[in-house]
C-alpha cells in the first residue's frame, strides 16, 4: 500500500470525510461562502479547496534545521473558493475577496511571474506566492497547463491569524491547492508540501516545512512525525487518556513582518553556528561555507567529537567549542575568513538579517536545536513505549516542559504574556506545558488529563482571559476562539460538488 505522503490530496463530493462531527456547521459555512461567491462574480465556484492549522506538539524551530518535528492538525481550516474566469477582459486579473469584510478585495494581474511587493504587506501576497509556487512547479515538471487565465477568488479562514497555529501555511497551502484543482491536476501530498515550503519565501520567510506539510499529510486521530529530505510523515497515536489544550495568549505573532529580528535571524544565527562547528571541527572554511547549511549537515562531526569524550550527544560539542557570549560580526569574520555578507549573498531575507543584527548568541541557539531534536524523539518513543498510561503522560508532559524551558531561554522567542500563561496551565494541573509556533507571541498548548479538561478551560478562563476581557483585548462571547481542546484532525482536501 501506499505511503500516504505518495498519494495525491484526494477529492470529495461530499463534506463528510472531512468535517464528521462538525458537518452541520461545515455545511452552513460552505453554502454561506458558495452565496457570497455568487453574488460577487455571478456564477458558483469551479471548486474549494482546504487546509488546516496545526499545533506542533513538540519539535520546535528544527524543521528548518533538518530536524522530525511531531505536530498535528486541528480542526480549524482555510478554504479557497475558485473560479476560472475566462472573460474576454483586456487585462486577466486575480480578484481575492474575503468572507470577512476586514479584509478588502486584492486584485493582481495573472501573471505567474510578477515580484510580490514584500514593502506592501497585503493578505492578498499569501495566495498570490501559492499561485507563483503551482505555475514554477508544473514547469519544472513539464507540465502544460496552457496560459494563465483570470482568477476569482474567496478565502473563509477561521485559523486564528498571529496565533502560531499556522494560518499562514493553512492559507498558503489551501490557495496552491485551489489553483491546482481548477486547472485540474493534482500532485502527490510530498510533492504539495514540499512546493508550499517553497513558495512561502515569497512573501520573505524561510519556512523549514512542518507547517505544509502537516496541513496536506494530516490523517484523522493521528499526530504525524514529519521527517525532511526527503519529506514523508508517520503516524503517532496519542494515548486517548490525554488531552492537548491549544490557548492563545493574545499577542499576536506577526511572523512575516518581524522576520528579519526574529523568525530569519534564528535562521541565520543557526547557519552560522553550523559553519563555526564545521571549521573547528576541522573543515577548510571555503568548504564549510559552501556545504554547510544547518545544524544536521554538521551533527556528524559533532557527535565524533563528543564520542572522544565519552558521550553520544552533539549538544558536548556545542559546549566545548562554542562560547557563550555572543558573537559579533567581526568575531564571526575571524574564523570564517570572509565577510558576513558573501555567505549569504544570495538570500536578500538573510541580508536584511545582518542589516538589523547586533550580535549572534550561536551557542544558545545551537544547543536548543540538539536538544529539542532529541526530545522529539523522545517523545514518538514514549508514546510507543510499555509505559502506563499515567507514566506516558507524565513523561510527555515533562519532554514539553523541558521544550519551552529551551525556546525561552537558549531560543528567546518567547514573550511575557506567553510566560504567564504557560505558568497558569501548570499552576492549574497541565502535566506540560510549552509555546508553540514560531513563537513571540501566538498559543501555549497544554497536555491535561482528558478528565479535567472542561474545569482546566473554566480556570484559564478566569485567571487569564478575564482581565483581558475586561480591558476590552476580546469578546466574552468570542473565547472559544482563544482557548479549547483538540483532537488530531484531517490534512488538506478538494471538494467539487
Amino acid at each position: 500500500m501506499a505511503r500516504h505522503e505518495d498519494l495525491s490530496v484526494p477529492v470529495y463530493s461530499t463534506l463528510q470525510p472531512v468535517y464528521e462531527s462538525q458537518i452541520e456547521e461545515a455545511n452552513l459555512r460552505y453554502d454561506r461562502l458558495k452565496s457570497k461567491f455568487i453574488q460577487l462574480y455571478g456564477a458558483p465556484p469551479d471548486a474549494y479547496a482546504r487546509s488546516p492549522g496545526r499545533v506542533n506538539l513538540i519539535g520546535e524551530h528544527i524543521d528548518y534545521e533538518g530536524y522530525s518535528v511531531l505536530p498535528m492538525a486541528i480542526r480549524q481550516d482555510t478554504i479557497v473558493a475558485i473560479r476560472k474566469n475566462n472573460t474576454k477582459q483586456p487585462e486577466k486579473l486575480i480578484r481575492i475577496a474575503n468572507v470577512d469584510d476586514k479584509y478588502t478585495m486584492c486584485t493582481y494581474p495573472a501573471n505567474p511571474n510578477q515580484d510580490v511587493d514584500l514593502k506592501n504587506h497585503k493578505w492578498g501576497h499569501y495566495f498570490i506566492c501559492g499561485y507563483k509556487g503551482f505555475f514554477e512547479f508544473a514547469k519544472s515538471r513539464g507540465l502544460d497547463v496552457g496560459v494563465p487565465v483570470g482568477l476569482d477568488v474567496i478565502v473563509d479562514g477561521i485559523v486564528p491569524t498571529g496565533s502560531g497555529l499556522s494560518s499562514s501555511a493553512a492559507f498558503v497551502c489551501s490557495s496552491t491547492i485551489a489553483i491546482m484543482a481548477a486547472f485540474d491536476v493534482n500532485f502527490a501530498k510530498k510533492e504539495l508540501a514540499q512546493l508550499t515550503c517553497d513558495c512561502e519565501r515569497h512573501i520573505g520567510t524561510q519556512s523549514g516545512g512542518m507547517d505544509q506539510a502537516i496541513s496536506i499529510m494530516a490523517q484523522s486521530g493521528f499526530a504525524e512525525l514529519i521527517d525532511f529530505n526527503p519529506i514523508c510523515a508517520t503516524d503517532v497515536q496519542l494515548p486517548p487518556g490525554g488531552s492537548f489544550v491549544i490557548a492563545h495568549s493574545l499577542a499576536e505573532s506577526q511572523k512575516a513582518v518581524t522576520a528579519a529580528t526574529n523568525y530569519n535571524n534564528r535562521v541565520v544565527e543557526c547557519r552560522l553556528a553550523a559553519i563555526i562547528l564545521g571549521i573547528k571541527l576541522g573543515m577548510k572554511p571555503q568548504e564549510a561555507i559552501s556545504k554547510v547549511k544547518t545544524l544536521s549537515d554538521v551533527e556528524g562531526l559533532c557527535v565524533s567529537f563528543a564520542s572522544n569524550h565519552g558521550s553520544s550527544d552533539p549538544v558536548l560539542a556545542v559546549k566545548k567549542l562554542l562560547k557563550e557570549e555572543p558573537y559579533t560580526a567581526e568575531d564571526i569574520e575571524k574564523i570564517t575568513g570572509g565577510k558576513l555578507e558573501s555567505i549569504f549573498s544570495d538570500s536578500p531575507t538573510s541580508l536584511d538579517v545582518l542589516k538589523a543584527a547586533k550580535h549572534y548568541k550561536l551557542f544558545q541557539r545551537a544547543s536548543h536545536v540538539y536538544s529539542e531534536a532529541k526530545r522529539v524523539h523522545a517523545f514518538k518513543d514514549t508514546v510507543s513505549s510499555n509505559l502506563s498510561e499515567e507514566d506516558m503522560l507524565k513523561k510527555l508532559g515533562e519532554l514539553m516542559n523541558e521544550s519551552h524551558y529551551s525556546c525561552s531561554v537558549l531560543y528567546e522567542c518567547s514573550c511575557p504574556e506567553l510566560e504567564e500563561l504557560v505558568k497558569v496551565c501548570r499552576d492549574n494541573g497541565a502535566l506540560g506545558a510549552r509555546l508553540t509556533g514560531a513563537g513571540w507571541g501566538g498559543c501555549a498548548v497544554a497536555l491535561v488529563k482528558e478528565s479535567m479538561v472542561p474545569q482546566f478551560i473554566l480556570n484559564l478562563k478566569e485567571q487569564y482571559y478575564q482581565s483581558r476581557i475586561k480591558k476590552g483585548v476580546i469578546k466574552k462571547n468570542d473565547l472559544g476562539l482563544y482557548v479549547f481542546a483538540s483532537k488530531p484532525s484531517s490534512g488538506a482536501a478538494i471538494f467539487k460538488f
